[in-house]
């Protein structure tokens, strides 16, 4: 199978079953070269493996003074628009990115040596759960934070009126961080105009359940600007059969119109 069949079958499966490895590699074979795609999950989990071999111990603190210290993985501040901060295989191998991928990074790395640490999808800044009370900012050097830390992050980047609840520092599932990951390339890359891999990032994205089905038209729109007038006008079906309406049904037509 492709990246792009491979991805779409590990999201419509249970989502126990969905490696978060396994499932971000995959986006991230997207945007190798159509030779290097076929690899690209296997060297990257080729070399989580490498970094958890190298930790001395299986213990948080192990794990965090591994990564942060030894390895001085740590965020991308000065650069975080660049789409490589989203693409895991880079990530590894720059040992910088952002708060999202470099959490994966920290959570695979730990499973590896036995540890089980979460994913925690707080809204604008994505963190890692240890248990405990515990919360690890991957982004900001592997700090360790409880309740009130977290809360002061989230005040620092939501402002100090936006509304807290502990809920937000709840696990979160696999699918739910893939998308999380696409919606981060879809930012960047529309806002650089990169229609080629804003394509593929909406294609990934609607295959995962619950992501709004509105991105649909999204997607046309990008396949119209790059005349791909037949795939666009599909898109729009798809859209309409969920329940849009007519007008979509329209727009198809006009669409495939083109074609002729």
């Amino acid at each position: 199978m492709s990246a792009s069949e491979e991805f779409l079958a590990l999201v419509a499966g249970p989502e126990g079953d969905i490696p978060l490895d396994g499932g971000c590699l995959l986006i991230a074979a997207h945007a190798r070269p159509p030779g290097e795609r076929a690899t690209v999950v296997t060297r990257g989990r080729a070399a989580l493996d490498e970094l958890a071999g190298g930790c001395g111990g299986a213990d948080l603190d192990a794990v965090l003074g591994h990564l942060f210290g030894t390895l001085g993985f740590a965020g991308n501040r000065a650069h975080y628009d660049d789409p490589r901060n989203s693409l895991l295989d880079e990530v590894i191998g720059r040992r910088t990115g952002i708060p999202i991928t470099l959490s994966v990074v920290l959570i695979e790395v730990a499973r590896r040596v036995g540890v089980a640490l979460a994913p925690i999808g707080m809204p604008g800044h994505f963190i890692v759960g240890a248990g405990d009370g515990r919360f690890v900012d991957a982004f900001d050097g592997g700090r360790v934070l409880d309740e009130g830390g977290c809360r002061r992050r989230f005040a620092e980047l939501a402002g100090p009126g936006a509304p807290w609840s502990v809920d937000l520092l709840a696990p979160v599932g696999p699918r739910a961080v893939l998308s999380r990951v696409l919606a981060n390339l879809r930012r960047v890359y529309g806002e650089s105009g990169d229609l080629r891999a804003l394509d593929w990032v909406l294609a990934l994205r609607v295959a995962i359940p619950g992501v709004p089905p509105a991105e649909r038209a999204e997607r046309a729109s990008v396949l119209s600007a790059l005349g791909r007038y037949d795939e666009a006008a599909a898109e729009l079906d798809r859209l309409a059969a969920a329940g849009g309406g007519d007008e979509l049904r329209s727009q198809a037509a006009r669409l495939r119109a083109r074609l002729n």
